[in-house]
C-alpha cells in the first residue's frame, strides 16, 4: 500500500498515489511531542551548535552514546531520538543550527530552602561527560520540577533577588521562576512549581519553558554580530559622506574615476559584510518569535513583587533585538546610498567620456578635412606632373622622328616645339580624367 508515502488505498486493489512528501509533513506535526512528567522530576538541557553542512556530527554522536549503552539508536534519516536508561530518559533533538540533549532524572522533594542534587556517582560532569560535544556549547539548563510549597525561601538560596523573574502559568496551575544566570556549573537554573498539573500538562510546560531559554540564547546570537558590525558600517559611512561630499568639486576624468572605484570597493566591502550577517539576522528574529509565541501559550500572570518573564525579556532582550534591527537596517540603507552615488558618480564619469569622444570626432573629422584638402592639392601636382612627363616623352619622340629624317620620308613635316605645345592640353586633360576615375572608382567601392 506504499506506507511510506501514505498512499490512501480505495478498497479495490487500487490506491491513490501520494505527493513523495505527504508522509514528512504528516509526521512534522508528531516529531516532537510533548512527554507527560510526574513530579518532582529534575531536567539537565543543553544545547550544541553544530555546523549545518556537517550535521552528521550530532548524530554520531548519539549513535555512539546508543551503541555503548545497547539501547537503540536514531532511525534513519530522524531528527529526533528518546531512550530510556534505567530511570532516567535522554531526549536528542536536531535542528538546523543546533542539537539539544535533555535528561529526564527523578527526583527528590525538596526541603526548606534547598533542591535536590545528583548523587556523586550521577554528578552533572559526569552524565554530560557520556556524549560526544558536537560542537560549541550554547544552551544549559538546570530545571526542577517540584510541588508548590508556598516557600519563598528556596527562592532566597537559589536566585539572585535582582534579576529574579516569577510567573504564575497555565491559569494559575503552576508557578516558574529563573534569573536567568549561570549557577558554578554553569547551568541556567529554572525552578518550576506544580500545583495540581497533570503528567502531560507539566510535560508541555517544561518543553516549552526549556525552548523558551534555548531560542532565547540563540536569538542573542545575533547581537555579537551586530557589534561587530556596526563599526565597520559607521567607518563606510564617514567614508561615503567624504566622498559625495568631494563629488560636488571633482573635475577632471581621472579625479572621478579614482573616487568610483573607492565607491565600488566599499560597496564590496558593505555586501560582504552583510552576506555574512543575513542568516544570523534573519535567524535571530525567526528564534524571537518562539520565543513570544512560547511565552504566549503558557499564559503567564504577574506574581507581586516580581515581573514576569515576558517583562524582564522585554525589557533585556528587546534593545538588542532592536540593535540587531538597526545594523541590519543601516547596512540596506547604506547599500542604497553607495548605489545612488556610484549611479551619479557613473553618470558624470559617462558624461565626461562623451565630451572627450565629441572633442576626438571633432579633431578626427578637422584632420579628415585637411587630409582632403592636402590630397586634392597632391591631385593637382600629381596631374601637372605625370602632364609634363607625357609632354616631355612626345618631345623625345617627335624630336627623333624629326632628326632620323622619318618624316621627310614620309611627306610630312615634323616641329618638335610645335607637336609639344599641342601635346601638353592633350595630355592634362588625359591625366586629369584618369585621376579623377579612379578617384571615383574608389569612392564606390567606399
Amino acid at each position: 500500500m506504499g506506507g511510506d508515502t501514505a498512499d490512501i488505498g480505495l478498497g479495490d486493489g487500487r490506491a491513490l498515489a501520494a505527493h513523495p512528501l505527504r508522509a514528512q509533513v504528516l509526521a512534522e506535526l508528531h516529531a516532537r511531542p510533548f512527554l507527560p512528567a510526574t513530579t518532582p522530576r529534575r531536567f539537565l538541557h543543553v544545547g550544541f551548535l553544530t555546523d549545518p553542512l556537517h550535521p552528521q556530527a550530532a548524530r554520531a554522536g548519539i549513535e555512539a552514546f546508543c551503541t555503548a549503552r545497547g539501547v537503540p539508536s536514531p532511525a534513519e534519516g530522524a531528527k529526533h531520538h528518546r531512550v530510556e536508561l534505567g530511570g532516567a530518559t535522554l531526549r536528542w533533538e536536531s535542528h538546523a543550527e543546533f542539537s539539544t540533549y535533555t535528561w529526564d532524572f527523578p527526583s527528590a522533594e525538596p526541603s526548606a530552602g534547598t533542591l535536590p542534587f545528583f548523587p556523586p556517582a550521577t554528578s552533572l560532569a559526569g552524565v554530560l561527560a557520556e556524549i560526544a560535544q558536537p560542537g560549541p556549547l550554547l544552551v544549559a539548563v538546570d530545571l526542577h520540577l517540584v510541588t508548590d510549597t508556598a516557600d519563598d525561601l528556596q527562592f532566597n538560596s537559589l536566585f539572585d533577588r535582582a534579576s529574579l523573574a516569577r510567573s504564575d502559568v497555565n491559569d494559575g496551575e503552576a508557578e516558574i521562576a529563573s534569573d536567568f544566570k549561570p549557577d558554578p556549573a554553569g547551568f541556567v537554573r529554572i525552578l518550576v512549581r506544580d500545583r495540581g498539573l497533570t503528567p502531560e500538562a507539566a510535560g508541555a510546560l517544561v518543553q516549552r519553558v526549556l525552548e523558551i531559554e534555548t531560542y532565547r540564547l540563540l536569538a542573542l546570537l545575533g547581537l555579537p554580530e551586530a557589534q561587530r558590525l556596526s563599526p565597520e558600517i559607521g567607518r563606510i559611512e564617514a567614508q561615503v559622506a567624504r566622498l559625495t561630499e568631494a563629488m560636488r568639486h571633482s573635475e577632471g576624468l581621472a579625479a572621478n574615476n579614482r573616487m568610483l572605484d573607492e565607491l565600488v570597493a566599499l560597496s564590496a566591502e558593505l555586501e560582504a559584510g552583510a552576506t555574512a550577517s543575513l542568516f544570523r539576522f534573519g535567524a535571530s528574529r525567526a528564534y524571537e518569535e518562539i520565543v513570544r509565541l512560547r511565552l504566549v501559550t503558557i499564559r503567564e500572570q504577574a506574581v507581586p513583587g516580581f515581573p514576569t518573564w515576558q517583562r524582564f525579556l522585554d525589557r533585556r532582550m528587546a534593545p538588542a533585538m532592536r540593535t540587531c534591527l538597526t545594523v541590519e537596517q543601516r547596512q540596506g540603507h547604506m547599500s542604497a546610498k553607495l548605489a545612488r552615488a556610484a549611479d551619479l558618480l557613473r553618470t558624470r564619469v559617462d558624461v565626461e567620456v562623451e565630451q572627450q569622444n565629441r572633442d576626438l570626432l571633432a579633431s578626427m573629422n578637422e584632420r579628415t578635412r585637411l587630409q582632403l584638402r592636402l590630397q586634392r592639392t597632391v591631385e593637382g601636382l600629381s596631374v601637372a606632373a605625370i602632364s609634363y612627363y607625357v609632354a616631355s616623352l612626345v618631345h623625345l619622340l617627335v624630336e627623333g622622328l624629326h632628326e632620323g629624317g622619318v618624316d621627310a620620308r614620309l611627306g610630312i613635316h615634323l616641329d618638335p616645339g610645335l607637336v609639344t605645345a599641342i601635346s601638353v592640353p592633350v595630355a592634362v586633360l588625359f591625366v586629369w580624367s584618369m585621376v579623377r576615375r579612379i578617384r571615383s572608382a574608389h569612392s564606390d567601392e567606399d
